[in-house]
């Protein structure tokens, strides 16, 4: 997605910070950490306390980009504090924790410093209510607005970071929580986010009120917000979720494209749960808009830009983001170099999806990939297991990505890899994990060694001298262009389209 580095300008409210503080006899309280210790984004997340949920309610005006509302945030301690930091950029009016007025302070751009009244105990469930308003397109946070202004409304969707720009959090995926987000927008637009639609409601004149509820831990970067005049169709799936699709009617002529692609998802989810296990949310969607030129794994609701169905309907695409609702959105990156997680797996979804539609198998997909990027070729310089910041969404983690997990098919066998597969999502549902421990699990599952390979493919530059299928090479063969190279989802999209690729 967007890269960013963490430095640059934001904008956000100062308040009076209050330190009348008593000493606990138990362990002298101290702030909470300004960040996880993630060595990608040094300043993500906070330490000090473990969300539970966000209650967000706001009223959004799209002709003057104006949101404001209040979030609650429900927590519990996990130290004593006498204060702890909120990742967040907009303009802050009030805070209260535990309903006394608390102080506040920017801290940087996009971090808050929040004061109590008096420390709070180790253990201690915490209410915190966050009160703001502001303009999020004009708030620059590490040189970087996440925040999408389009004609008719906005998006919050982007990756590593969303939130900052419209509710305060933990912003990281070790700290998952639940969601009601409600969204007062004219009547004239929807407000579309994660879950289930649980209620539209009108308080005034002109104004409806969307309110959405996700029951499934869900990452701060998954939650997101698209506001505007799109066509909106609620229906079940075969399995009795809720399935609500938007689209974006500017879109166009890429529109029956669009539906052609993004209305099979359940269909999609079905063949992907045979793969990898039950799907783990309890709603399923989607998103097309003209707003963006990427594709986000929004969780239960992947947002896809038009521009993926501009010759055609798209369904590896699809595939790919709905394959993250398992690598990704229910099992979660634990440090933001562990992107293979994520991508790895989505792209692989890819090969699977194109066999399921006689479209060619993994193992040719997979060579096809191989043979067609020589030693030279740049993409064997990014290492998939830790890329780098710069990197972090480089073609190289997709592609050299999807070779790794084809790799490790042939190694431990297909029985052994779907095994590892499912019981990875399974033990790990709802939490996060890193690389290593997804290496130990294909150790124990398939009772062979397999940190060679795993260094070979992931950790190690340059192209392996063995491709991804071993001493076995099948024989070359033409295959779709939609899967020559893994769909260049994210912030490659952009560049595949203008390069032809």
């Amino acid at each position: 997605m967007r890269l960013r580095t963490r430095a640059g300008l934001g904008a956000i409210a100062t308040g009076i910070a209050i330190t009348l503080f008593t000493t606990s006899a138990s362990a002298t309280p101290a702030p909470g950490a300004s960040g996880v210790g993630d060595s990608y984004y040094p300043y993500a997340g906070n330490g000090g306390y473990d969300v539970a949920h966000y209650d967000i309610r706001l009223t959004y005006q799209p002709a003057t980009d104006e949101l404001s509302g209040t979030t609650t945030i429900v927590a519990t301690t996990t130290q004593e504090l006498s204060s702890f930091d909120l990742d967040f950029g907009l303009h802050v009016d009030s805070i209260r924790v535990d309903n006394a007025p608390a102080g506040f302070r920017a801290e940087r751009p996009g971090e808050v410093v929040v004061t109590p009244v008096k420390p709070l105990a180790k253990g201690k469930a915490i209410t915190v209510v966050v009160s703001y308003a502001d303009t999020p397109s004009k708030v620059v946070i590490d040189n970087y607005t996440a925040w999408k202004k389009t004609p008719d409304g906005a998006l919050a969707v982007d990756e590593p970071q969303n939130s900052q720009w419209w509710f305060p959090a933990n912003d990281h995926p070790t700290d998952k929580a639940t969601y009601d987000v409600s969204v007062e927008v004219p009547d004239n637009v929807a407000a579309l986010s994660n879950g289930t639609l649980v209620r539209k409601t009108k308080q005034r004149a002109g104004w409806t009120r969307w309110n959405w509820r996700s029951t499934q831990p869900q990452a701060t970067y998954l939650a997101t917000l698209e506001v505007g005049a799109f066509d909106v169709d609620q229906a079940t799936t075969p399995a009795g979720q809720p399935f609500v699709t938007a689209y974006d009617p500017a879109a166009g002529a890429s529109l029956d494209a669009a539906k052609a692609s993004v209305e099979r998802t359940p269909e999609i989810n079905e063949f992907l749960a045979a793969q990898f296990g039950p799907y783990p949310f309890e709603a399923q969607g989607g998103v097309v808009s003209t707003g963006l030129n990427f594709a986000l794994e929004a969780q239960t609701r992947p947002v896809y830009s038009d521009k993926f169905f501009t010759s055609g309907s798209n369904t590896p695409v699809v595939a790919h983001e709905n394959a993250h609702q398992w690598f990704g959105d229910s099992v979660s990156l634990g440090r933001w170099s562990d992107m293979w997680l994520n991508e790895g797996f989505a792209s692989y979804a890819e090969y699977l999806w194109s066999e399921h539609e006689g479209e060619g198998t993994p193992a040719e997909l997979a060579q096809y990939v191989y043979d067609s990027h020589p030693a030279d070729n740049p993409l064997w310089k990014v290492l998939p297991g830790d890329p780098g910041v710069a990197d972090q969404f480089d073609d190289a983690v997709y592609d050299r990505g999807a070779l790794a997990v084809q790799a490790l098919r042939t190694a431990v066998g297909d029985d052994a890899f779907f095994k590892i597969l499912r019981t990875w999502v399974a033990e790990r549902k709802g939490g996060d994990a890193r690389i290593d421990d997804f290496i130990v699990l294909a150790e124990t599952i398939s009772g062979k060694s397999l940190r060679d390979l795993f260094n070979t493919w992931l950790f190690k530059a340059g192209k392996p001298a063995v491709g991804p299928n071993g001493a076995s090479v099948p024989a070359a063969r033409s295959v779709p262009k939609s899967y020559a190279g893994i769909q260049r989802t994210h912030a490659q999209l952009a560049a595949s389209l203008s390069s032809g690729s």
